[in-house]
């Protein structure tokens, strides 16, 4: 089960210091937590360079099924994350863009299955690095508003296709175009939200979903994954799609998982 890291907790001595992002693996599944509550979790350079570093620890630990992002927020106005701290804009205007981009472009080809927690508000840069998330849950009374428009800033090409890859481009113009906040259940009707909960129940909701994926077969949920996003950015590559089918027909999971179903036993799989 990943740690909870839906609230700041009141007691000073038991809060982990203002840092930057986290990295926990326990049980299969590893917990990435932004951890600037006080910053509204803007995410500097170093931060982004933190993040490539954790996710490339990730990758090579075949262990991990799945990454959760997760934050750590002030309970009275909760805020997953702001986005780029936009003092590196004055620094190099081209470097802090690139950075986030890297970071969202990485966590989307992540291998295991990718959950963002969404236990606040998320503007800027930010709704992105969740969006290349495989699944997000929400809770109730947060908002997302992407101001690029409003600053006057063309957001990445990258960012823009996995918008409308994911969310449809009628989407895509409402939350680029008009730079305005929508409501959580708005973007749960959108699909940006994959479930929308109280406050109080994410960090059951975030267990029980990792609960559920790490038990499925990490070879076939692992390529399944990764082809579905080819096919939605239109990335033909039929022979990798064939390979990680046939990967999957000759693989001991597979005879695992007949022989379970036959034997009406839960499966246990290796990723092998």
């Amino acid at each position: 089960m990943p740690p909870d890291h839906s609230q700041t907790n009141n007691h000073a001595s038991d809060c982990p210091a203002a840092s930057s992002p986290m990295l926990h693996i326990e049980a299969g599944v590893a917990t990435l937590t932004l951890n600037r509550p006080a910053q509204r979790n803007s995410l500097s350079d170093a931060d982004l360079q933190t993040l490539l570093q954790h996710l490339a620890r990730v990758e090579a630990d075949e262990t991990v099924r799945v990454l959760v992002l997760a934050a750590r927020v002030q309970p009275q106005r909760p805020v997953f994350s702001a986005g780029y701290h936009m003092g590196g804009f004055e620094a190099d205007a081209s470097q802090g863009p690139q950075g986030f981009e890297r970071v969202c472009a990485a966590l989307a080809r992540a291998r295991p299955v990718t959950l963002c927690a969404l236990n606040g508000s998320v503007y800027g840069g930010a709704t992105d690095l969740a969006l290349a998330c495989d699944f997000r849950l929400g809770v109730q009374g947060m908002e997302l508003r992407m101001p690029a428009a409003a600053l006057g800033l063309h957001y990445c090409a990258g960012g823009l296709q996995r918008f409308v890859a994911r969310l449809g481009l009628g989407a895509a113009r409402r939350i680029f175009l008009l730079a305005q906040p929508l409501s959580a259940d708005e973007l749960l009707r959108l699909g940006y939200l994959d479930a929308l909960v109280a406050p109080e129940a994410l960090p059951t909701e975030v267990a029980r979903w990792c609960h559920n994926l790490v038990q499925l077969a990490p070879l076939a949920l692992q390529g399944m994954k990764q082809s579905l996003q080819e096919i939605a950015l239109g990335e033909h590559n039929a022979a990798a799609w064939r390979e990680r089918e046939a990967r999957t027909q000759r693989s001991a999971d597979f005879a695992e998982g007949r022989a379970a179903f036959a034997q009406r036993r839960p499966a246990v799989f290796l990723g092998r």
